[in-house]
């Protein structure tokens, strides 16, 4: 599939139509080059990357997902919203899921960049570099029937990223003195999910690569060895993957995450 086929079913929500592994192919490289010659299509017609996604970092999922490690894809202007604050340490905001498919929700914590981390940066410098800290809602979404994929596949589907919804923005100074605090901090993050009211489930931070902290850590190093892909750059938005399952989605819904203090509240409702 070409990546103007890739960008023509991403625009009209339409499925593959492609066993596992056909789109993908066989090689993470090349998965990752079509999923950059995507992102170049959608730069040439006006849409600004606005950050990264990282997937696949809730080691509790691998398995029912048959995906073995992380992956990552680009977050776009025309999915990126930030929600209201309705109270202290609570925000509100709605999700459009027109032209998604098959959409699922996840409750992530967002990292927001004040400057690109040095070359060879370690966890200290890579912490100095971030501005904010938020709890967030991603959709994510995929063009293979029945979330049934290959690990290439999410590479090429854009890491599956559809939309992301970010709550309060926390100064990351005021959270932690440094690097290994702020991990510490995150890694002990608590959430339960609630749809409509009901609680759904629940998640740890430390289910994301034992930390959100270290998911940025190691997302950074992988970006900085894929060909073509744009490093990390001052106002980024970066979701570092699902503290708990991934949640079917349907317009008319509405969804909180509660996270432990200090993230507090996120509510969004489904249009």
């Amino acid at each position: 599939m070409t990546p103007e086929q890739l960008l023509q079913h991403h625009d009209q929500a339409r499925l593959w139509g492609q066993p596992p592994g056909v789109v993908g192919g066989s090689d993470t490289a090349e998965a990752y080059q079509k999923a950059l010659a995507v992102r170049q299509l959608r730069q040439q017609r006006g849409e600004v990357a606005k950050g990264y996604k990282i997937g696949f970092t809730n080691r509790t999922l691998w398995q029912r997902y048959e995906v073995f490690g992380p992956m990552w894809g680009t977050v776009w202007d025309t999915g990126l919203s930030f929600a209201e604050s309705a109270a202290s340490g609570s925000a509100e905001g709605g999700i459009d899921l027109t032209h998604t498919c098959q959409p699922r929700l996840e409750p992530e914590i967002v990292f927001g960049m004040k400057a690109t981390p040095p070359a060879n940066a370690s966890l200290q410098q890579l912490f100095e570099a971030i501005d904010w800290v938020a709890p967030g809602f991603e959709v994510v979404q995929s063009h293979c029937l029945d979330w049934k994929f290959t690990a290439t596949d999410t590479m090429a589907d854009s890491g599956l990223h559809a939309r992301l919804l970010v709550g309060q923005r926390l100064p990351v100074q005021q959270l932690a003195a440094d690097a290994q605090a702020l991990h510490t901090l995150l890694a002990q993050v608590q959430v339960t999910l609630f749809k409509n009211s009901q609680a759904v489930d629940q998640g740890l931070g430390t289910n994301v690569l034992d930390s959100p902290l270290n998911a940025l850590y190691h997302f950074m190093k992988e970006l900085r060895q894929c060909p073509g892909a744009a490093d990390l750059q001052a106002g980024d938005v970066i979701t570092t993957g699902t503290l708990t399952d991934a949640w079917p989605l349907q317009v008319g819904e509405r969804w909180r995450a509660e996270f432990s203090a200090p993230l507090g509240r996120l509510s969004a409702h489904m249009c």
